[in-house]
């Protein structure tokens, strides 16, 4: 299971309104790339594959391919503001490495 905290979930609907994108859902999802190999991505859509899992948390719809799901099972999102800026920070048990900046781990 993946989910939001409040912080992060507000965000979501902020965003969300701001672009006008009605009730879509978050999707989330495991790249190959970054310093420590492995990046997440954050994006909108409406759109479930027959292959994803799909979880709800605080109100927010939140899709996962297949392969994805093998790297954030267990994982909380929150949103954080700092002196270094702001943005989605992955709290993520599956993480042997990350880092310095938080985007990319590895498993």
């Amino acid at each position: 299971m993946i989910t939001l905290t409040p912080n992060a979930a507000e965000k979501v609907r902020e965003i969300r309104e701001a672009e006008e994108l009605g009730s879509q859902g978050l999707r989330v999802s495991v790249l190959g790339g970054g310093c420590s190999g492995l990046s997440y991505d954050l994006f909108f859509e409406d759109e479930v594959r027959e292959t994803d899992q799909t979880f709800e948390s605080h109100g927010i719809p939140i899709h996962i391919d297949f392969m994805s799901m093998h790297y954030l099972e267990g994982t909380e999102i929150d949103y954080v503001e700092g002196l270094h800026g702001a943005g989605f920070k992955f709290l993520n048990p599956q993480a042997t490495a990350t880092c310095g900046c938080g985007s990319s781990f590895s498993a």
